[in-house]
């Protein structure tokens, strides 16, 4: 809970049709349950769940209705040792009226009553002919042999512990309408919004009931969690399937399928919830523009380890469904390929300049390059795959460089640097068996030099091969191959790079193009800045440098997506990726991931344009205006007291 998970728990227990004692002592071994076997610390439970939903005019007998508030008293006692906040379905009488509502308990307190405001008579519903409407208005009732009990639907329920925890209530219909009060709820401060459902069943409906949850909690920027009432209820006319529903920000965390076993518990990200809002300039006007008067009632609770059962993707840029993998590929090559296009078109460039080394991130910027050109209907001819074999250049890369370039169908040219390098070597006076930074640099701007120098002979653009994991970690040569023309990579993490080319060569029409990009796809991710072993093989590996780019790319979604800390960020790693990584070797890589992105901010301050990709991005012009001397020292801190 310190870091912002909240389990939550929406159940259905077994009702029987106005027999109160029955269910408020289903509801109470359902909250118990939730609350010690799953941990759950908000337990929503159904609409009218103390009487049972259809009850139809037996909610004109007061017998049912003094029954209901004895049960919700009863319940109330009975879960006073529970370290939870509860929400029960209740009928309430005010004032001659009768509501709908959601009672919210906790440490034996009825801390507020919120009434129904959307009363549905249509259809098979006929909920008007009983209860009224409730409106925004906070007054206080007795109820439950309690007295002043908030009553009215502007209520919020904060928790003193986790203060990012802001709890609402709604009931069923009041989602389904065009304006649900969670809006209101949600502009208030309301991070999680809980909805008291008796939604029958009827065919495609509980479709419609999914998107409904999963969509209000993303434009509200909310958790949601939804639990509707079950077969326990009347079927003289309908029947209810205990549909319940746990989501996040657009996300479905945790289902109880329709006519499944009643129950549907995950963890809500209260902290990444509020993060997320802070993010959106446009839900912080929003909310400043609404004078809302609402009532704030506090609960406390014991704050735990929660353990966590949600799904954390270990891949978060790559799609798990190979489906829906190709699909981002697709929108991923389109928006590189147009952007480029439009650069191209602008400028009215007929060449591109490409340096191609039979690596990953060369072999996709081709590719981009090349459907561009397509795209355009310029001939690939114009596209210059330029080869600068170095020091470190083996005989695979070389050759997958030229096979590729062959393939396509591009303009193949071969430039040795080694001459030039010595050359340079000799005016800076620079000894070259000494390998060192200024050996291995020297060789990237020379690339460089080359590059630019060609795209002036032609008319054209350099195309940039660096992708965003190398530049979140600073593994590029300044004014080396950290620059470019136009960097049509520059958003794309290298987890997801290689499922691109893997996509290409599973979908591309010629076998010697598919060949080739299948062998790139084999070979050590290398800057190939050191001589090559003595068996002619890569001897410089990034990842044995710099850390797995597994591990860093989550490391990149969990900090600069989510605002994650530290800490938060290496408990998220472990539970994701701890099947492939122990402990210790998580938290080395995650000291190195914060180390280098502060200290290479200089780098990312420079960047040329390039198209964002996806919901992660480095660009100064966009998604990361970062201090260059920023220290890393409150990071690395939290880190160390781990």
């Amino acid at each position: 809970m310190r870091d912002g998970f909240v389990k939550v728990a929406a159940v259905t227990p077994e009702v029987r049709v106005a027999d109160v004692a029955f269910n408020v002592d289903a509801c109470v071994a359902a909250a118990e349950r939730a609350c010690t076997e799953d941990g759950a610390v908000v337990v929503v439970l159904p609409e009218l769940a103390v009487t049972g939903y259809t009850c139809e005019d037996l909610f004109w007998q007061d017998a049912l209705l003094d029954a209901a508030e004895r049960g919700l008293a009863e319940f109330a006692e009975r879960t006073a040792d529970l370290n939870a906040l509860m929400l029960l379905g209740v009928p309430v009488r005010v004032n001659g009226k009768l509501y709908n509502c959601a009672a919210v308990v906790s440490s034996g307190s009825v801390l507020g009553v919120v009434p129904k405001r959307h009363v549905p008579t249509y259809n098979e519903f006929y909920e008007g002919r009983h209860f009224a409407e409730g409106t925004p208005d906070v007054v206080p009732i007795d109820v439950a042999r309690q007295l002043d009990v908030p009553f009215g639907m502007s209520q919020l329920f904060a928790c003193e512990e986790v203060p990012e925890l802001v709890v609402a209530a709604e009931v069923c219909e009041d989602l389904w309408v065009p304006e649900p009060p969670s809006v209101r709820h949600a502009l208030a401060g309301a991070t999680l919004v809980c909805n008291l459902s008796a939604s029958n069943a009827v065919v495609g409906k509980a479709d419609y009931r999914r998107s409904l949850v999963t969509g209000q909690s993303a434009r509200l920027v909310c958790g949601y969690a939804y639990a509707s009432a079950g077969t326990g209820e009347s079927t003289q006319d309908l029947v209810f399937s205990g549909h319940d529903l746990v989501a996040e920000n657009g996300r479905l965390l945790a289902e109880g399928a329709p006519f499944g076993d009643g129950r549907a518990v995950s963890e809500i990200d209260v902290r990444q919830i509020v993060a997320e809002r802070r993010r959106m300039s446009t839900f912080r006007t929003a909310a400043s523009a609404v004078q809302l008067d609402y009532r704030v009632s506090r609960f406390t609770l014991d704050v735990r380890e929660t353990r966590l059962t949600r799904f954390v993707d270990p891949r978060p840029f790559v799609p798990e469904d190979p489906a829906q993998r190709a699909e981002r590929c697709e929108d991923v090559f389109g928006i590189q390929a147009h952007g480029l296009a439009k650069r191209l078109s602008h400028t009215r460039s007929r060449h591109a300049v490409v340096g191609v080394s039979g690596g990953l991130d060369s072999t996709l910027a081709l590719l981009v390059a090349v459907r561009a050109f397509d795209l355009l209907g310029l001939d690939r001819s114009g596209i210059i795959a330029v080869t600068m074999p170095g020091f470190g250049t083996t005989d695979r890369t070389h050759d997958n460089a030229t096979r590729l370039a062959d393939a396509l169908g591009v303009d193949l040219r071969e430039i040795v640097i080694g001459d030039a390098v010595r050359q340079h070597f000799a005016d800076i006076g620079h000894d070259e068996s000494v390998h060192d930074v200024t050996y291995e640099n020297a060789q990237a701007r020379e690339r460089t030099q080359i590059l630019m120098d060609v795209a002036n002979q032609e008319g054209g653009l350099v195309i940039g091969t660096g992708d965003l994991s190398e530049l979140a970690l600073g593994w590029a040569t300044y004014n080396g191959d950290h620059m470019s023309m136009y960097a049509v990579n520059a958003g794309v993490p290298k987890t997801l790079v290689r499922h691109l080319v893997r996509y290409v060569a599973d979908t591309c029409d010629s076998p010697e193009e598919s060949e080739v990009l299948l062998d790139v796809l084999d070979t050590p991710v290398s800057p190939e800045l050191l001589p090559a072993s003595g068996d002619g093989t890569i001897s410089q590996r990034t990842e044995d440098l710099v850390g797995p780019y597994e591990l860093h790319d989550f490391f990149l979604y969990e900090v600069l997506r989510h605002g994650s800390a530290p800490a938060k960020t290496y408990r998220l790693a472990r539970h994701a990726l701890g099947d492939r990584y122990d402990d210790e070797t998580i938290l080395a890589w995650l000291k190195v991931f914060y180390r280098r992105f502060f200290a290479q901010q200089f780098k990312r301050s420079c960047l040329p344009d390039g198209p964002k990709v996806g919901s992660v991005a480095v660009s100064p012009r966009g998604d990361l205006r970062m201090p260059s001397d920023a220290c890393a020292g409150l990071w690395l801190s939290e880190l160390e007291d781990l």
